[in-house]
This record gives C-alpha cells, structure tokens and sequence, in this order.
C-alpha cells in the first residue's frame, strides 16, 4: 500500500494506491515548513487518517518549502510519528511538478499556483533551478504576485475607472486599513492576495488586466526559466490552478520568449500516481 501526497500552500491532495492497483482519495489542508511549526503540520496532515484503512509500506510526500535540510527533518519527523511502519520519502514540490509534468523525459517544470517555482529535470532529478525567496520577496507569476499587483493597482486607482468601480462593488471591504490588518496581523497573507486571482480571470480580456497577467508572466520567465542553463534546448511544462485557469496568456508569454510550452495541468497528483504507479510494476 502506497500513500503519495502533494502539497502546496493551501491543500494537500493525498492519493492511496493499493496492491490491486485500486486508487483511494483524500484532502486536507497545505502547509509550507518555512512559515508553520512541527506540531501545527502533524495537526493538520493528521485529518487524513481516518480516511486510511490499510497499512501503509511507502509514503511519498512532496511539499512547498522541503528544500533545506531543516525543513525536511520537520516534515519526516512528522510523516513518521504519523506512519510509523511506513517508507517514508519527503521531497520538494518542484520534484512533484517534474515528475507529474515530464516524467522520465528531460524538460523544464514549473510551478504557478499559491506560489511559483521552475527548474530543470533531467528525467531523474531534478538538476538547477534559480532561487525562489517566497512570496514576501519572491513568488512572481504566482496567484500571490498577481492579486499583489491587483490590489496595488485599485489601492493606487491605477487602474481603469469602469474596473475600479467593478472592483469596489465585488471587494467593498477593501481599503487601506483592512489590507494591512491582513497582511501584517492574520495568518496566510499570501493566500488572502492570492484570492483576488478570480477577479483577474473573469476580467482577463480588459487590455489593462491582460497587460497586468502578462508581465507578472514575464517577469517568472525571465527570471526563474530563462537563466536555466540551455533552457532553449528544452519544452517548458507548467502545473498549478494560476498555470492552468490563464493557460492562453501563458502560452502567449511563453511564444513571445521563443520557448515551447508544453503540458499544463492543473494539480500534479494525477501525474505523480501514475509515476509511482509505474514505478511498483
């Protein structure tokens, strides 16, 4: 019995593969080991559980924020206090989105949801990828970075005045003090700005908002996948709901950069099964 799990900043998708090849599902909440305690993680991944009847041989945990060492003994000290009988193999979510999105073939995967992130995978591993600083100083191209710019547009009225009416009418809670109380005194600011997103996709084809989609685009290509080294040499593959839900202005992106753009999906957990899947057989 194998359990696989991908984990992001705001769910984790957990799928159960048994003997038989029979797949089971759960879901529970995303954590990321850079801003969240041990204890609060083990809470949380622990809501899965009851949905586990078997034993369990291997678990496959990718995450958002397993790419130090620190980090990574936080989340295998948890997965095994959980499974104690199991395999345990913790891994970052840039693995993830390499295998789900390329699987043994080489390519460039990425990662466009909550946050961002891309590297080079050679088919095995993955082999370079740029620094990522988090969504504070980083995360471009993510749903974070675009509602960030969204909600400094309206802030600054910067934008249109038939979108800054549209915005004022669906966010009326919006203003200057709320937006601080949120970023600076709630958890998960990053969440919060990422959820202005939606507002973003049902107005994408105002020139103003597809300007705004397309640099924030532009600005994770040049700098995450274009310093790859030889990334020309190679398609470049996307997985995540920002990735997925503003696919055609990504691929326009990607075209402008005379780079090919390859698979998007929207989740990489049907990907990651059907890899560990292969790998058992």
């Amino acid at each position: 019995m194998i359990l696989i799990a991908d984990s992001g900043s705001t769910k984790t998708d957990w799928r159960l593969v048994d003997d038989e090849q029979k797949i089971g599902q759960a879901q529970s909440l995303g954590f990321n080991p850079n801003y969240e305690s041990g204890e609060f993680i083990k809470s949380v991944q622990a809501q899965v559980l009851p949905e586990i009847k078997s034993p369990i041989k291997e678990v496959h945990f990718y995450g958002a924020g397993i790419s130090t060492d620190n980090n990574h003994h936080i989340t295998q000290e948890v997965l095994t206090s959980l499974f104690p009988k199991a395999t345990i193999f913790a891994n970052h979510d840039v693995l993830a989105a390499a295998r789900a999105l390329c699987g043994h073939e080489s390519g460039i995967a990425c990662i466009l949801g909550t946050g961002s992130n891309a590297c080079l995978y050679d088919g095995v591993k993955t082999t370079s990828r740029e620094t990522n600083l988090g969504y504070i100083m980083g995360d471009e191209g993510s749903g974070y970075h675009l509602g960030k710019s969204l909600v400094t547009a309206y802030i600054h009225q910067e934008l249109p005045n038939e979108l800054m009416q549209r915005f004022a009418k669906r966010y009326p809670q919006v203003n200057r003090e709320n937006l601080l109380k949120h970023l600076y005194h709630k958890p998960y600011p990053n969440r919060y700005l990422a959820g202005f997103a939606k507002f973003l996709f049902d107005y994408r084809q105002q020139p103003a908002i597809y300007k705004m989609i397309y640099d924030c685009f532009s600005l994770f290509f040049d700098r995450y996948i274009l310093k790859l080294e030889n990334n020309h040499l190679y398609s470049v593959h996307f997985v995540g709901s920002v990735a997925f839900y503003f696919s055609d202005i990504l691929r326009q992106v990607a075209n402008d950069k005379n780079r090919r753009a390859g698979n998007i999906l929207e989740t990489p957990i049907a990907g990651l099964t059907l890899f560990h899947q292969q790998q058992t057989q």
